[in-house]
């Protein structure tokens, strides 16, 4: 799965068979740069192994069908339902999926090590194609990640996924244009911050501390995506299967991806810095920076 048509993000198969692997410091250096060049790295013969009493969890009856995922955000879970003993095995299990995504990216990128504390872990038992809320949560559309009321300023939104579905279904993404592309041709639609539009978001408590200027064109590149449906079906994109036992890992705000089916799958989010990066001008940040000629405000 080494393939990198014109004009869409690169997807490169990388023989990874364990979560602690031993790393050349080269080898760390080729995958940090197709990572962060807007690649997604696969491995197909990583499996997150459950036990026994674990593999009971694979099923929608877990959820609270409130929430689209089951997360565990420090030692607190959410979106789970059931009996505190089974809740806690389940938690458990989410935190071992947490331990071994943060070892695997550790030794993998150790330049990334120091900030591993990451945010949410999620177990996600529902369908992908589930029916969405709304058209800006549906997920079977294109889009970069960026969050309405969680501005991160320029940190990076890295993810690994795997897919642990009992039945043999794979998990299919589609994978878009590189984020560059993306950018220079949705921007135009994008409008300015209102003078004081910022402030006044903090200040209701809409978004948690001050909406940067990188953070709206993300956010609003995001939206602008997901609104245009001729985009959704005519923009450069191909398909992408991982098969059960796959592990995958991106930078999600800048992989154009959409989820289109697939039932199953745990996932860790990393948040990094820009002094984090092994090359922080392929960022987003870096990028939207060049094309816009401003600065954006970490």
């Amino acid at each position: 799965m080494d393939r990198s048509a014109d004009g869409i993000a690169p997807v490169v198969t990388l023989d990874i068979r364990d979560w602690q692997p031993e790393v050349l410091p080269a080898d760390s250096d080729r995958f940090a740069g197709l990572l962060e060049d807007g690649g997604v790295l696969v491995l197909p013969q990583l499996a997150f192994a459950l036990d026994e009493g674990e593999q009971r969890f694979l099923d929608v009856r877990w959820s609270d069908g409130r929430a689209k995922n089951i997360s565990l955000d420090g030692a607190a879970l959410h979106g789970a339902t059931g009996e505190p003993g089974d809740l806690a095995v389940l938690a458990a299990t989410i935190e071992r999926f947490r331990r071994s995504a943060g070892t695997l990216v550790a030794a993998l990128f150790p330049r990334y090590a120091p900030w591993l504390a990451g945010a949410r872990t999620s177990f996600r038992p529902q369908p992908a194609s589930r029916p969405p809320a709304s058209w800006r949560k549906d997920d079977t559309r294109l889009h970069v990640d960026a969050f309405p009321s969680r501005p991160n300023r320029g940190q990076r939104i890295l993810r690994i996924f795997c897919n642990v579905n009992p039945n043999g279904v794979d998990r299919v993404w589609r994978v878009g244009e590189r984020f560059e592309a993306m950018a220079r041709r949705l921007l135009p639609r994008v409008r300015p911050m209102f003078p004081g539009e910022a402030a006044l978001l903090a200040m209701f408590h809409i978004t948690r501390g001050r909406r940067s200027g990188y953070d709206h064109l993300m956010l609003n590149l995001h939206d602008r995506a997901k609104a245009d449906l001729d985009y959704q079906a005519t923009s450069p994109q191909r398909e992408v299967r991982f098969r059960p036992g796959t592990t995958w890992i991106c930078f999600s705000d800048q992989v154009m991806h959409a989820a289109a089916s697939g039932q199953f799958m745990f996932e860790q989010t990393i948040h990094l810095p820009a002094n984090a990066l092994y090359r922080p001008d392929s960022s987003p940040f870096s990028v939207l920076e060049r094309i816009t000629g401003r600065p954006l405000g970490r």
